[in-house]
This record gives structure tokens, sequence and C-alpha cells, in this order.
């Protein structure tokens, strides 16, 4: 199951949670240094790639209350064990790592097991479980699962190896495409062809697997660790929350708790709507309808209405009307005006794009040569033509890369003119969801095959989201989750949080700092419920609509948070 291990140890100005950093260098504005650019040490690269994991999920801004008002950014000695996970039948591995702090309670036996958010590499759950179980020594499992930073260079023949370095294509590679020829960059998440999503809940048990493995082998006086006499506490959020929530259905007991913040998740009936789905719908319709809203339009979006209407997707004969009409439509299929506001910082990063198009190869388990509407990946010019990448960008990749581009010097290649305004491979891939050809019927089933069932019955299950998340809204994706789950007579608890959106990370915005608060409190906070109910010392939290109070430029306080008592 587990191959190409590596232990290290981080203690002496390194440690688990920050590599050293601690709050002041997490907050630093430019990342850790390379010694060699071309040619950085493992070392390095892990330091790297903890300052952008860290800065890309939590709100480290002074002033946003992390380290002070919640959270912690402790400095924790101790050991890391990583492997190569294998799921049966998949081409690509996922990569699982544990981290053990030397003060790991042996009273208490407990794992955090978490899957990174996004298409995160490896530490991209660090700031949501790492955070909260490393200082109260437990030890924490992580998993990939089957996305994360391992790029592929097709024009060099190298990719990333078990250290996050450079190698060719004959050593073990993290992730390896076929075929490996032609030009531009692969990435698991979108080109393993193993429809990554459909394993997530086997991914998270897999490391769950490795770290009482890691324990037995690293305590043999402590020894055995099982589930029936080791805590195991599963944590995620936004991809990680569904891929916990997959987990949660195993019918073993081999899980104690769930707590699952702001999760993507597919349930069946009750409204539920695939990321898909909204996405290459947002993708269209969003640039043209945040106007109506009285937001901003965003470059180019008045074009683009008109070549909508002009393809007869939006009605109306001037672009008012368009704009009207485009936000009559999103409402209609369930978006809310708080979520709508939300997601234009979607349309200003260019997300929703990025979404479909990664996705889109994913669940049709396309090859990278092979995306159904042309498609690709490549560092670019100053033209957003492709070209080969050089040696210090494709050296950066596995700590700099979110997982999914556009970013870390990738960006995705448009077959289409440029007159288009990119509404031509918008349009396609909205009709992979829409239309009934073979690709679109290849992409649906992919999607079927990620749909969530009821938990496990018995498991204590908590679910946190935002009312204003503008990326996965609550109403496609936790609401009909927790009304499956009550139907199927499940006791899944859920916390909604006003003014909350999708990203902490970006409250270092003023504009968004002064409307929206963080989801990660509320996350720490279930956890604390759970473990104290897991212990005897509480129940479980209950149902809440939290009636929060933005802060509105000043420094974060318990009054903004109303945590539910």
């Amino acid at each position: 199951m587990f191959s190409q291990p590596r232990a290290t140890e981080h203690r002496d100005g390194d440690d688990l949670l920050t590599a050293g950093l601690g709050l002041a260098g997490l907050r630093a504005m430019t990342p850790p240094p390379f010694a060699d650019a071309a040619r950085p040490t493992p070392a390095e690269l892990r330091r790297r790639a903890l300052w952008a994991n860290w800065r890309g999920i939590a709100d480290l801004a002074p002033g946003g209350g992390y380290g002070e008002l919640y959270g912690s950014t402790a400095q924790v000695p101790g050991r890391e064990f990583s492997a190569f996970a294998s799921i049966p039948g998949a081409r690509q591995p996922h990569r699982v790592l544990v981290q053990l702090p030397d003060a790991f309670d042996a009273d208490k036996r407990c794992v955090v097991v978490a899957a990174s958010s996004g298409s995160r590499g490896i530490y991209g759950a660090i700031a949501v479980a790492g955070a909260w179980g490393l200082p109260r020594g437990c030890a924490v499992a992580y998993t990939d699962k089957g996305a994360g930073t391992d790029y592929f260079d097709l024009d060099a023949g190298q990719g990333i190896t078990a250290d996050g370095t450079v190698a060719g294509a004959d050593q073990a590679l993290a992730f390896q495409p076929a075929p490996t020829t032609g030009s531009g960059v692969a990435y698991k998440h979108a080109h393993s062809q193993d429809n990554p999503e459909a394993d997530w809940g086997r991914h998270v048990k897999q490391a769950a697997q490795f770290a009482l493995a890691t324990l037995d082998a690293q305590l043999p006086q402590q020894a055995p660790f099982t589930f029936a006499n080791t805590r195991v506490i599963a944590v995620g959020i936004s991809n990680g929350g569904g891929a916990v929530l997959r987990a949660a259905e195993d019918g073993e007991p081999w899980l104690d708790a769930v707590v699952a913040g702001e999760p993507n998740v597919l349930a069946a009936g009750h409204g539920a709507r695939s990321l898909y789905d909204y996405t290459t719908e947002a993708a269209l319709l969003m640039p043209c309808a945040l106007p109506a809203l009285g937001l901003p339009a965003a470059p180019g979006a008045d074009a683009k209405c008109g070549a909508l209407a002009a393809h007869g997707l939006l009605a109306g004969a001037d672009l008012k009307a368009q704009q009207a009409d485009a936000l009559a439509r999103l409402r209609a299929a369930g978006w809310t005006d708080a979520a709508l506001r939300a997601g234009a910082i979607s349309v200003a990063f260019d997300l929703w794009r990025a979404v479909g198009v990664g996705y889109a190869s994913a669940y049709g388990r396309y090859p990278h040569d092979g995306h159904p509407c042309g498609y690709r990946y490549a560092a670019q010019a100053a033209d957003l033509s492709p070209r080969a990448a050089t040696d210090a960008e494709r050296a950066a990749w596995w700590a700099d890369a979110s997982g999914i581009p556009p970013g870390a010097g990738v960006g995705i290649v448009d077959p289409h003119p440029p007159g288009d305004l990119g509404l031509a491979g918008l349009r396609c891939l909205r009709a992979l969801w829409t239309d009934d050809g073979a690709d679109g019927k290849r992409v649906k089933a992919g999607i079927e095959a990620t749909r969530a069932a009821p938990p496990r019955a018995g498991l204590p299950v908590v679910v946190i989201h935002g009312t204003d998340d503008g990326l996965v809204p609550q109403a496609f994706s936790s609401a009909p989750y927790v009304a499956m789950a009550r139907a199927a007579g499940r006791d899944v608890r859920y916390w909604q949080v006003r003014h909350a959106q999708h990203f902490d990370a970006f409250l270092g915005f003023p504009q968004y700092a002064a409307t929206y608060l963080p989801l990660l409190p509320y996350v720490y906070e279930a956890l604390d419920r759970v473990d104290a109910h897991l212990d005897g010392r509480g129940a479980l939290p209950a149902d809440a609509e939290i009636a929060t109070v933005p802060r509105a430029g000043q420094p974060l306080a318990p009054l903004h948070l109303a945590m539910p008592r």
C-alpha cells in the first residue's frame, strides 16, 4: 500500500507546524528564499510549501485574530513520515504524511486525519488539522487525495520525487502522466486519469492507516495502535471537507468523529448541484450578472454580455437588460445574492474557468493531450503564448503551486482565437454538463461516481458553512448533504455562519475584512467540542445559525464571531 518512505526531524529552528517561521515569518510578503533557485533542497522546499499553504488558507493579517483570538502557530518539535500510497486500481499514487510531535500524548492516543483543500499539495491542511492537533499532542495525518502539486514538465520529461525535488521520468515520481510525450505541463488532479475525487474517502482512510502503522513503528512500547484503541478525528475544508464526509460513509467503525468546513460535496437530491454544474454556469453568466447587483464590471464583461446574447444564452436588447437577465438566471438556479457578491472574487481571479477546465479532464479521465474542449497547460510568455518552463520555475512548482493552474508560472492555453473573449471554450465546458454527447456522458459519469452517501450510523458529524460562500454555495452542497443525511436517520449537526465566505486568506484585503468573518475559528471550535464529547465532557454542538457581526475595520474580537454557547 505504501512506497517511497521518508522520515525527517524538525527541531532547533525548525518545527512541524511552521518550519521555524512562526507567525511573523508566515506573515512575510515574500516566500522563504532558495539558496540556488534552480536546485532547492528538500528542507527549503518544505519550508516554502508550509509558508505558501498557511497563507493560502488562513487569515494571518494583523487584526485578523489568528494566533491571538483563535488558532496556533506554536513551535512543535517532532518528526515527519511520508510515503506514496496506492488505491487499488488507480494509475497514480497519492501522498500521505504523518507529523508526530515529540510531545505526543501517550494517554490520549489521538490521530487527526485531514485531506488538503482544493487541489493543494500534502501540506494543504496544515492550517486546519495541524494547527489544532499538533499543539494538543495528537499525531496528524494528511493526504493530497490524488491531487497536489506534483506537476510534470512534458518538454523536459521531468516530474517531482518524494522529497519535492525534480527528477527525470526514469525515477520514482509522485505523478507521471501517460503519455509523457507532448509539450507543456500535466498535473495529477486533472491528468491522472483516475478521477481521484471518486476515491477521496479511501484516500483519507489510507492516511489514517499510515498513521497507525507509523505510530506502531515509532512508539513500539505503546503498540499496537489500532482503530479500536486510538481516537481518529477527520477534519477538512472545501474539497478536504468533502473528502472527510466521503470517509464518513465507511461502514467500519474506524472514525470517531468528522468535522467538515464549507465542504464541496455532492449529495443525492434535496437541491444538490455538482461543482462542475454551477462552476461552468458561473463562468459564463456571473461576469455579466454582477453589475446588476451594483458591483463593478470585470474587464471585458460588457462585451461578453453581448456575445452571450448573440449566441442565445442571454435575452435583452441592451447591456442593462442582458445583465438583469444573467442575474435572473442565476437566481433561478439557486444562487443567493450573498453568494453572488462573494463569487465576484472568483471572477476576478479566473477561478471559474480554472475549475471548469481542470475538472472536465479529471471527471472524464482525459489525458493531458485529450481535453474535450482543446485546453492544455504550459508556462506562458507575456503574450500568453506557450513556452518551455525554466529550471527555476520547474524547481519551485512543488512548493509554490496551488495544485490547479493558473499559478506558479503555469497558465491555461486556450485553443480558441483571442477575439472570441474565451467564450467558445466556456460554452464547450458548459455543454459537457448540459448536452448528451459522448464527452458529456463521460464527464457526467465521472461526476456521478463522486456522489456522497449518508455517514455511518452513530458517527458524530459536524458540518460548518458560511452563508455567503460564493465558491461552494451551501445551498448546493452542505444544505443538501445535511438534509440527505437526516432523511437517512443520521444525527448530523449543522452550523451556518453569517458573513463568512469561502476564502479566509482573502480577508487580508481590507474590503473583504470589513465585510466577512473567517470560518476557521468555527472549525477549531467544533473540533474542541467534538473532542470534549468523546472525552465525556460535553454534548455535541447543537445546530446553529450564527449571527456574526462584521468587523468594519476593527480588530477581530469575540463579539464579531458570536460563537455559539
